[in-house]
Parts: structure tokens; sequence; C-alpha cells
């Protein structure tokens, strides 16, 4: 549901999984929904036919953030499954409202990204799991960009309320961080927007000014379950940084993981200043590529009669929500805030050729 440009990526991922069937693809724009839907060998439908339909099992939902809820909902109500693109929801209190109907429908919930499933992420998780760093104490996760504008063409709503470089990209990396260290119990946060004004750099809108009303340089602290502590800076103000994506820090030593936002990529570690070495692959799905959350919660049985079975479980992404939003709120009150919701670390995925 939603045929928008992420949407080939899914399909190329449907496409080769034999056991995901590809039934339709629906859109508020049935034309688009035919063309895309013809890339894939199935039917562009429209959303009420989508949710009629008695062999669609499970609906991947990448319509915009704003309607997440409410076409979830209707999925839910429908007694379909959904898998929802990041972010969860635009507010904790629908993420709250989708999760407890999918709960009360017992139907399957899931949520993106699922990038942490592939070989990076998860090569370090067993170095973590293993204890090749000890007990890990902190981590730094970093995001430095000069914002969207510098390419996208419609970059309005990155400098809106609900936009901004933690909402957009922070889903990679606050998931990532719960799967290496766990569940977050409370966080704190700091935030600017020291440019009021951005400059739309290509396409048609080239040289047009947007105004700026939403946090473009966040920076969070997130406090473990475990005891751990995470650093967190997401920024639209920088140019670039060399610093690595994520840095765990454990009493035995160093990793550096690669960027969250990518399946793969190579995880160095160190126990000696300076003399760090590669890993070898040691856990993820080798393949992974976008839908490979949905393909592993029919993997693990979630569709089999126990919807809270799979890693890239609704319960997560609301979870990483609730962080994300209790940053943002940190940094406006200028207090500490608990994060309510649970959500367990998901368990490794071993080294898997799919």
């Amino acid at each position: 549901m939603g045929a928008g440009n992420i949407s080939g990526q899914y399909l190329q991922t449907l496409n080769r999984l034999e056991d995901l069937n590809l039934v339709a693809v629906a859109d508020l724009d049935l034309g688009r929904a035919r063309e895309v839907a013809a890339t894939g060998g199935a039917e562009g439908v429209s959303v009420d036919e989508l949710l009629a339909a008695p062999e669609v099992d499970a609906v991947i939902n990448l319509t915009i953030p704003r309607a997440h809820a409410e076409t979830s909902l209707a999925v839910i109500a429908a007694g379909k499954g959904v898998y929802v693109e990041k972010p969860f929801a635009a507010t904790v209190a629908e993420g709250q409202q989708m999760l407890a109907a999918a709960e009360a429908a017992g139907v399957v919930m899931g949520s993106a990204p699922d990038t942490v499933l592939g070989t990076g992420v998860q090569t370090a998780r067993a170095a973590v799991d293993a204890g090749q760093i000890g007990t890990p104490m902190s981590a730094v996760a970093t995001m430095v960009t000069s914002g969207h504008e510098s390419w996208h063409p419609n970059p309005d709503f990155y400098y809106q309320p609900g936009g901004g470089p933690l909402l957009d990209m922070g889903p990679y990396y606050v998931t990532s961080l719960v799967t290496l260290l766990g569940p977050v119990i409370s966080v704190i946060g700091a935030s600017s927007a020291l440019r009021a004004e951005r400059e739309i750099r290509s396409g048609p809108r080239a040289g047009e000014k947007l105004s700026v009303s939403t946090p473009s340089h966040i920076t969070g602290a997130l406090i473990h379950e475990s005891g751990a502590i995470s650093t967190l800076v997401m920024s639209f103000d920088g140019t670039a940084s060399q610093a690595p994506p994520i840095e765990v820090h454990g009493t035995e030593g160093s990793m550096a993981v690669p960027d969250p936002n990518h399946f793969a990529g190579d995880v160095q570690i160190t126990h000696d200043r300076g003399q760090w070495q590669s890993l070898e692959t040691a856990g993820g799905y080798v393949q992974a590529a976008r839908g490979y959350g949905l393909a592993d919660l029919f993997w693990s049985g979630a569709f089999d009669g126990d919807p809270t079975l799979g890693r890239a479980q609704g319960a997560l992404g609301l979870h990483v929500l609730e962080v994300m939003a209790g940053v943002l709120s940190a940094a406006e009150t200028g207090a500490s805030v608990t994060i309510s919701s649970r959500a367990d670390r998901p368990s490794a995925v071993p080294l898997d050729p799919r």
C-alpha cells in the first residue's frame, strides 16, 4: 500500500523471495498503482480492493508517515498483518493505538527498519554476544549531513514538525542501538535550528527558500536498561563526519559498526589503541534488502499462530519512536524523559545465506 519511490526496492526483494508472493499494489493514484504493480507481475488495485482481497495475508504499508496510523488500522480491521515503514507512526499515541489494535485482533504487526537484519549490524551483534569487547558500557551514533535540500527536489517536510534528522534517519541508528545494547529506559536531549531558512539546490524549485520550523541538529543521551549509555548526534547542520556511524565501547575493547542505513558493511574491533582489525562476517541475512523484516516474520512463524515471533516487531518500532520523541521532548523541556514502552532486545540473526 503506497506506490512511491521506496516501493521499487521492496518489489525487487519480493520478486526474488519464493516464500513471499506479491498479490497486489494499491495507491490513491490507481494509475500509479497499476504501473508499479506491473513491475512485480501483480495487479494494481484501489485501497478498498486490497483490504477486501481474501488472498492477502499481509500488507506492506509504504504510505507517508502521517498516514501510517489510519492506513495500518484499516489493514488490521480487515484482519490482515501489516508491516509499516519507518517511522512507526507520526506520534507515540498513534503508535500505541496501532499496536493495541493489532494485539486485540491477533494479527502480525511489523515495523521497519530491517537494515539491522543484514550482515553489518548482525556481525557486530555476534561480536557483542561473544564477549569480544567485554561488557558494553557505551555507544556513540553519529549522522551528519548538509540536509536533504542538496539533492531532494521537494525537501519541505524535512524542516517541518514531524521531520528533521532524528525522525528521518534516527530509526536506523536507534533500532541498531537497541539491537546491540537492549531497550532504553530514559533519555535526555538538546537541539537547535540555527538557520531559519534553507535553499533548495536541485530540481525545478532550485533557488527557492524554505522556512525551518523543527530542530535540524539533535543530541541525545539514551540510558539503556542494561546501564549502558548511548550518545546520539543527528544533524542536518554539517557537511560530513569521519566518525564511524556507530561505535560501541566495552570493558575489553571497542567496535566500529557500519552505516545502519545499509544492510552490510565492515565491522572493526580493537583491543589496543589504534590497532583496528576487521571481523569476518558472522551473522545476518547475506542477501538482505528492503522487505526482509516481513520475510523474517514469515520465517519465524509469526503468521502461524504467534504474532509476537520475529525480530522486526511493531513493539520495537513503537519503542524506537518513543525514544526519539522523548529526546525531542527532553530537548524542548530540559528535563529527563522516562520511556514507558518496553521492547525486548531482538534475537540475533545467525549467518543465513538467504
